[in-house]
């Protein structure tokens, strides 16, 4: 057993990754719980897949009595990206891994600078890192992780983890990939969500130039200082960002912009 003083979290990950000789670092939170294989199961991923870095698996969480509408909804998302094409495409929804079900190749993490406390959530900082590095991410089709939902737990309690740093950091990653370069972009989803995503951009620099919205109420009027249009005005001069939060939205969306000849992520992205 390794002890050191209360330095938080990415301290702790970080003197664990200095201290670990071996080829893998596994993660698991102590009040969670592990299928006996799935430690066997992930060596036998990694080894039988040499280019990927991380997998995880399929999780379940508990007490199922508590568990919200939300949670149950992520959990079905998370549970639905099994191979790394659809983890890469759902990267900036939000994590597409549970951080202690995973098992990483460590030369793989300390490439990748190891963790890093950025503001935001140290495993989403993490996951894109290390896609930018061109890592691959898998994951074991099967449940072999319980993960302990209570109020308490530090997504719960930590501003690290709250919505805000969630699309700080997307902000952040954004501007190093798809908005590299760009002064501007077009936000599909001028409510609640995009407009929060919005600020965001501004305070790095990055203008709204116009949004996309299919509420009648809103088309033809200006939502911070840019015009609303319907979805038909699209063109592809400029990135787009996907940012609505009402649940089944972002399937029809993403079948609209195919029909149309977007693709994601050359064309745009999808944060929410």
């Amino acid at each position: 057993m390794i002890k050191q003083e209360r330095l938080g979290l990415v301290a702790a990950l970080n003197r664990s990754l200095a201290e670990a000789s071996g080829a893998f670092i596994a993660r698991m939170d102590a009040d969670d719980l592990a299928h006996p294989r799935r430690l066997e199961l992930q060596v036998a991923h990694l080894s039988q897949h040499p280019q990927v870095q991380v997998v995880g698996c399929l999780v379940r969480s508990f007490p199922r009595a508590v568990l919200t509408e939300g949670m149950l909804r992520y959990e079905h998302w998370l549970n639905s990206l099994l191979t790394h094409e659809q983890m890469m495409r759902d990267l900036y929804v939000e994590s597409p891994l549970a951080h202690p079900s995973v098992m990483m190749r460590s030369d793989g993490l300390r490439q990748a600078g190891g963790y890093q406390a950025a503001g935001w959530a140290e495993d989403y900082d993490l996951w894109h890192r290390l896609a930018l590095l061109g890592a691959r991410f898998g994951k074991v089709q099967h449940y072999l992780h319980w993960w302990h939902e209570r109020d308490d737990r530090l997504s719960r309690v930590d501003r690290a983890y709250a919505p805000g740093a969630f699309r700080a950091c997307k902000v952040h990653y954004l501007k190093v990939s798809h908005l590299a370069g760009r002064e501007s972009v077009v936000i599909w989803g001028a409510g609640k969500e995009g407009k929060a995503l919005a600020r965001h951009l501004r305070r790095n620099g990055i203008a709204i130039s116009q949004w996309i919205d299919i509420d009648p109420n809103k088309i033809g009027r200006k939502v911070l200082g840019a015009p609303v249009l319907p979805p038909e005005a699209l063109t592809q001069d400029e990135y787009l960002l996907v940012a609505v939060g009402a649940h089944g939205a972002r399937e029809l969306i993403r079948t609209f912009l195919r029909e149309h000849s977007w693709r994601e992520p050359d064309h745009y992205r999808t944060l929410a």
